[in-house]
């Protein structure tokens, strides 16, 4: 492959739909939006608005054999990573680039776990959140993708430089870390400390970045990711706190939390990806999580009082 030219979208919620509309604004034609047959027929119905436009999108069902994608994005949440990874099978070719927009540390092991790590870079989104409210999402345009290398073969670098050359010709916002790993692992600690939280206590950004007291104990839980990325081989954790609470004061007051939104929508919340996570990490190296281990206690708790 010497360019990206088809794209596979798989997820079209609060980040993913940023860049379905963004692709779909360049280069409809070469951009189809993976969905099962019960989701096909809701967008049909009831289709996705983005910053108040409909989203007139091409769907493809996982039993479509006559697309191949170049690049397929993952943006599904992560109750819906396994479905996603058995549903992009028909759309997968040799040379195929694989992003998993998903938060957390372990989605992209599991896609390589069947594709295989040739077709994986590292990737996130970060920036302000999208805010979503049932087919209704706001997004005022601050985030990047932040993707690179894993393993930095040749493979990898040639993934990179399509990547980017195509993200340059759509437009996209995007950031290339010398050290992705320890990028993703920084980004997981800003979510295990701010995410989980923000969902039991409802609170904004501006209201956690307000509270001493709040800030102390999101301190506290980013300590266990910490040691636990250590351990995992993480370069120089000694400064990642730092590093995420000045990422976390940048947070736009009035926003908050994609679990903070999945409380108040009554949605399933990414809890297995972090605090769950976290107590396998913790299992693995011999860590202590005590603080991630109420965490996910009382969301659990939440959930069962929907």
């Amino acid at each position: 492959m010497e360019v990206i030219e088809k794209i596979l979208i798989c997820g079209i919620g609060a980040v993913g739909s940023i860049y379905a509309n963004k692709i779909n604004n360049f280069d409809s034609p070469n951009l189809r939006v993976l969905v099962d047959k019960t989701r096909y027929e809701k967008y049909l119905k009831n289709p996705k608005v983005f910053n108040g436009k409909i989203l007139e999108l091409n769907y493809i069902l996982p039993e479509n054999t006559d697309y191949k994608a170049d690049l397929i994005i993952i943006a599904t949440k992560y109750d819906g990573l396994c479905e996603a990874i058995k549903n992009i099978k028909n759309f997968v070719k040799e040379d195929t680039i694989i992003l998993s927009l998903l938060n957390g540390v372990t989605s992209e092991e599991m896609i390589a776990a069947e594709y295989g790590w040739e077709h994986l870079l590292l990737s996130y989104f970060i920036g302000h959140s999208a805010m979503r409210k049932g087919n209704n999402i706001v997004f005022d345009g601050i985030g990047d993708i932040v993707f690179g290398a894993r393993f930095n073969n040749d493979n990898d670098k040639k993934n990179i430089e399509l990547v980017k050359n195509y993200f340059d010709r759509v437009g996209i916002s995007y950031n290339i870390p010398e050290d992705m790993y320890r990028a993703l692992w920084l980004k997981y600690m800003l979510n295990v400390g701010s995410n989980q939280p923000s969902a039991i206590l409802g609170m904004t950004f501006g209201q956690m970045q307000k509270n001493k007291t709040f800030r102390q104990f999101f301190t506290n839980i980013m300590k266990e990711v910490q040691y636990v990325a250590k351990a995992a081989g993480v370069n120089n954790t000694e400064t990642m706190i730092d590093e995420a609470l000045c990422a976390f004061d940048k947070m736009i007051p009035e926003g908050k939390t994609s679990m903070l939104q999945d409380v108040e929508a009554k949605r399933k919340t990414e809890v297995d990806m972090f605090a769950g996570a976290m107590i396998e990490f913790g299992k693995k190296y011999n860590i202590q999580t005590p603080y991630n281990q109420v965490l996910k206690e009382m969301i659990e708790v939440i959930h069962q009082n929907y």
